[in-house]
């Protein structure tokens, strides 16, 4: 949902000929080996983590294709998390999100009584979302953007 990204573009190349430049293709993202699979009617772009150590979450990337006849093809390229590591994401979205809501309640319910806990609790939220979010830019998304700009080069 909120880590899902999807990107469209037009190439002048077909279907055969963007296909034949991208299947069973690999290359590295951040030290991080990619495989570009054929699955039916799209192609799949899926890490190789096994040899990692770290805990990272890494997006499935999904490319589809369809002809626009003589002018080339329009291709939508679809990332979202792998199912194993998106529970730890929606966690702290969802703590963050209880701090808000639960400091602003306070706050609204206790004025006079339970001011800076409230502001407290809201801006501990805040200060969590925005680390984790920051986090997942130079991680998560950037995979994404790189897996994108590398899906954009090889359809130029």
């Amino acid at each position: 949902m909120i880590f899902n990204r999807t990107y469209r573009f037009k190439t002048p190349l077909s279907i055969t000929e963007a296909k034949d430049r991208l299947v069973n293709k690999h290359f590295m993202v951040h030290h991080l080996d990619f495989e570009v699979l054929d699955k039916q009617q799209m192609l799949k772009i899926i890490p190789h983590a096994e040899e990692t150590q770290n805990l990272k979450t890494l997006p499935i990337t999904h490319v589809e294709m369809q002809g626009l006849g003589n002018t080339g093809t329009r291709v939508t390229v679809t990332a979202k998390p792998r199912k194993i590591d998106i529970g730890g994401p929606y966690l702290i979205v969802i703590f963050c999100l209880f701090c808000i809501i639960g400091g602003s309640l306070f706050y609204y319910l206790y004025r006079t009584e339970r001011n800076m806990e409230s502001l407290v609790m809201v801006g501990i939220g805040l200060l969590i979302f925005i680390l984790f979010w920051i986090k997942m830019e130079t991680g998560y998304f950037d995979y994404i953007r790189k897996i994108k700009s590398y899906v954009h080069t090889q359809l130029k």
